[in-house]
């Protein structure tokens, strides 16, 4: 009888993996790096041998597994499990990944593909921030900026499956750097965590100084986590970073609010990690934007580094 199954968390930067049972308890967790220069099928092809890897420490082998559920920042045509496009890692794009998985790994496992917004949504709001909650917005910000709809208690895909990819709304029209989305100006362009790492980059290449250098020991090195450390220090570059990121996530969120009028926000991901340094100045640019006192809820993910892998098994259920 097949008793676990497994919830894997696909990310600009990382992979990680979840072994469940089928009452949701987790039973291991294994965690690798993304590598963007993989083609899509050798990505997967060793999406397989980690899943490999993590039944055979585990004393398993696939006849053990009921289901497989993966969170991808792709586009997901969501009934096919196809991937169009992935702005973070750009060889993954017009691929069968789950055509591909089955056929690699028989069709007596059941395998569910969809985008990570959706699935960091699905753990939230059941077993996280938004319990409770009828209507919830999932902001994922980190890597990439996206968010999943949750709409009276069910998840919310649209016309193919790919709701939620707001992070690549435009806001300036072909101004700025260029985003693995084909667009210039969309938001995610201006403040998610590797995008906003090359305005920093472009403005030291103008001869702008920064401390960000020598704490990551080289400008190449420069991350999200180097515009933290440096902001505390008072450093000018990274005041302006972090003012551009709440800039730019505020009116997103707000742009959002007027379109859904979702009044629950939920933050997740590795900009979090900036807390209120980055978060009351995201709130007083929405507040400056609505111009109404009905109550809208910001709220911080509360399952931790674990949510992607928790919904990502959600879609099993």
């Amino acid at each position: 009888m097949k008793q676990y199954v497994i919830g894997i968390d696909v990310g600009g930067t990382k992979i990680a993996y979840g072994l469940f049972d089928v009452h949701r308890k987790l039973v291991d967790k294994h965690k690798t790096l993304s590598n963007a220069t993989l083609s899509a099928e050798e990505f997967f092809y060793k999406i397989i041998n980690d899943i490999y890897e993590l039944l055979g420490t585990n004393n398993l082998t696939l006849e053990d597994i009921k289901g497989i559920g993966i969170g991808m920042p792709s586009y997901v045509l969501f009934e096919e499990g196809k991937i169009l496009m992935t702005s973070n890692l750009t060889n993954i794009a017009n691929f069968p990944a789950k055509a591909y998985l089955m056929k690699k790994l028989g069709e007596n496992v059941k395998i569910i593909i969809d985008n990570d917004g959706h699935t960091g949504a699905l753990a939230e709001h059941r077993h996280g921030a938004g319990r409770g909650f009828h209507h919830i917005l999932y902001c994922p910000v980190s890597t990439g900026i996206s968010s999943g709809i949750i709409i009276n208690d069910e998840l919310f895909r649209g016309s193919y499956g790919w709701s939620g990819e707001s992070g690549h709304m435009i806001v300036n029209p072909d101004e700025g750097i260029m985003c693995g989305c084909k667009n210039k100006g969309c938001l995610m362009s201006y403040c998610s965590g590797s995008m906003i790492v090359k305005h920093i980059l472009n403005k030291i290449e103008l001869g702008e100084q920064t401390i960000m250098v020598e704490l990551a020991g080289g400008k190449e090195n420069i991350s999200a986590e180097h515009i933290l450390k440096a902001h505390i220090m008072k450093d000018d570059m990274a005041i302006w970073a972090v003012e551009q990121m709440a800039k730019y996530i505020g009116i997103w969120c707000y742009n959002l609010y007027s379109t859904l009028n979702i009044n629950c926000f939920i933050f997740g991901g590795g900009l979090v990690k900036f807390g209120e340094m980055l978060f009351e100045p995201v709130r007083k640019v929405f507040n400056s934007y609505n111009h109404n006192e009905f109550p809208v809820y910001f709220k911080f993910a509360e399952l931790g580094d674990d949510f992607g892998i928790i919904g990502a098994i959600e879609l099993l259920f």
